[in-house]
């Protein structure tokens, strides 16, 4: 779901990157303040898990593929402002290294995937989330959190002009949905691989660097099966388009 350069254009890149800079300092604010935190090599390791994660598109439907956002998993691995921050790192370094993501778009994409995308994971300790079951409640808020991101990018792209809200809008969900059930599985899986007692000084060394090990072998083993298919935006794209 990363905005590509040039579909967002004009007031909407300033201001979903004044947005997104609030969320991320907000964030990090609270980070630098929290008594429990994930120690600096498991922040590590779990950030790159969800970068080479990224890579891994799979086949949807219709000529579509999607690949694991994360917000959600990095948040309940390290809470939440850690999981924002997390993010926010992956994303910049996914547009500034590898134009994944177009540079006036970051703003965008970081309020998207980091800030809405993690932050949806708060839910995790609150309300009838806190007693359902962990997977379950990974699962559900993992869903969620894609289609709030991908209404979220709806509008964004109508702001800018490039296509109209209420013909992006159910384009974006009809095939958001699909990805968000895949992002579900994926997430709560991986939850319980990489999990343990997220905070420093608690986990074996093996436990803290399992993400970093996963991450590897997502690199180095798996990502040449990636599907080399549209993702759902670039799909929803040339759909208007042809339109």
């Amino acid at each position: 779901m990363h905005i590509p350069q040039g579909m967002l254009n004009g007031p909407i890149c300033p201001v979903t990157a004044v947005i997104a800079a609030a969320g991320v300092a907000g964030a990090a604010a609270v980070a630098m303040k929290s008594e429990q935190k994930p120690g600096a090599a498991r922040f590590a390791a779990i950030t790159a898990f969800i970068f080479a994660a990224q890579m891994m598109n799979f086949p949807v439907q219709s000529g579509t593929s999607g690949h694991l956002l994360g917000g959600v998993l990095a948040a309940a691995l390290m809470g939440t402002p850690f999981g924002i921050l997390s993010m926010a790192i992956v994303l910049a370094v996914q547009t500034f290294f590898f134009a994944d993501g177009g540079v006036n778009a970051l703003g965008a994409n970081v309020l998207n995937m980091a800030v809405l995308g993690a932050g949806t994971g708060s839910l995790l300790h609150r309300g009838f989330f806190k007693s359902m079951p962990k997977a379950l409640a990974i699962a559900i808020l993992s869903f969620a959190s894609v289609l709030t991101s991908a209404a979220v990018c709806s509008a964004e792209i109508a702001a800018a002009g490039t296509f109209s809200f209420l013909k992006t809008l159910p384009a974006m969900l009809s095939i958001h949905m699909l990805i968000g059930i895949a992002e579900g599985m994926i997430a709560a899986s991986a939850y319980y691989l990489l999990a343990g007692n997220r905070f420093a000084g608690k986990l074996p060394a093996w436990k803290t660097a399992a993400p970093l090990f996963a991450a590897l072998i997502i690199g180095i083993l798996l990502s040449p099966y990636a599907s080399p298919l549209p993702d759902g935006l670039e799909w929803v794209s040339a759909l208007l388009s042809r339109n």
